[in-house]
């Protein structure tokens, strides 16, 4: 069997485009009182399959998102339809269950991406963090110190936690994680190798829209731990894209989401 990638639409997310693009909407002495336009972000997941293994990329937030999120986080990304959504019942919807899932990558450990990775607590199912992210995370939720996107009670428990160091780690002959650090520390982004030599790159929250990679235009504020990082990762990304000609996978980008989903199910 050749690897197969399957996108797992997790819901939608509303915030005001100058939060995933810095500058998008900033007053000036010609408009100083700008319109500030409200974007309509997707919230995903994917299932790669490969000869040996069937990986699920992430798990999207919890249904339980508008009592559960900091307030000022809901306030900012709304996650309107998450009482909708569950993790098992979208996997159901493209063909796979809780129970095929060898293995995990966590991107990262924000709550939008981590918020049911608790239907794995207790199992062996390996969790592939990077090194870099798991500390972040845990003092981000035990202290005042980091950020407030990451939820102690969404990885504060017993997962098979696997340590991904460095800057490569070939999951699969297929498969290779990429350590992408400037949203978080220990963000990762992932390269598959599709047939026909295509190449599917997941850039993740390293990109949460198009604009962020094509253009270099940053994330906006309070989404950037480090900004000099964040612009090494990407080139390190469209060195790779140059290398393979790959499909490139954003964050949050609804219509890039759509348009790969539709190719990749052709």
């Amino acid at each position: 069997m050749s690897t197969r990638v399957t996108l797992v639409d997790r819901g939608r997310v509303r915030a005001d485009m100058g939060y995933v693009l810095s500058g998008y909407t900033m007053g000036g002495a010609a408009e100083p009182n700008p319109d500030h336009e409200i974007g309509d972000f997707v919230v995903w997941a994917a299932v790669i399959e490969t000869d040996s293994q069937t990986v699920l990329v992430d798990t999207g937030p919890s249904s339980n998102a508008e009592s559960y999120w900091p307030d000022p986080l809901y306030n900012a990304f709304e996650a309107y339809d998450a009482a909708d959504r569950f993790l098992q019942s979208d996997l159901d919807a493209v063909g796979y269950a809780i129970d095929d899932i060898d293995a995990v990558v966590m991107t990262h450990l924000h709550l939008d991406h981590a918020g049911e990775l608790s239907v794995f607590e207790g199992t062996d199912v390996p969790i592939y963090v990077h090194e870099d992210e798991l500390p972040f995370a845990f003092m981000s939720a035990h202290t005042n110190e980091g950020s407030i996107a990451y939820l102690a009670a969404d990885f504060d428990g017993g997962y098979n936690w696997q340590l991904v160091h460095g800057e490569t780690h070939t999951l699969d002959p297929s498969v290779r994680l990429l350590h992408l650090p400037g949203h978080t520390p220990g963000l990762m982004g992932l390269q598959v190798s599709l047939p026909d030599e295509e190449t599917l790159l997941i850039a993740g929250d390293e990109a949460y829209v198009e604009a962020n990679y094509t253009d270099g235009v940053p994330l906006g504020p309070g989404l950037l731990w480090d900004s000099c990082a964040w612009r090494t990762s990407r080139e390190r990304l469209r060195e790779i894209d140059r290398q393979t000609d790959a499909m490139v996978l954003y964050g949050h980008d609804l219509s890039v989401f759509q348009s790969i989903d539709a190719e990749l199910s052709s």
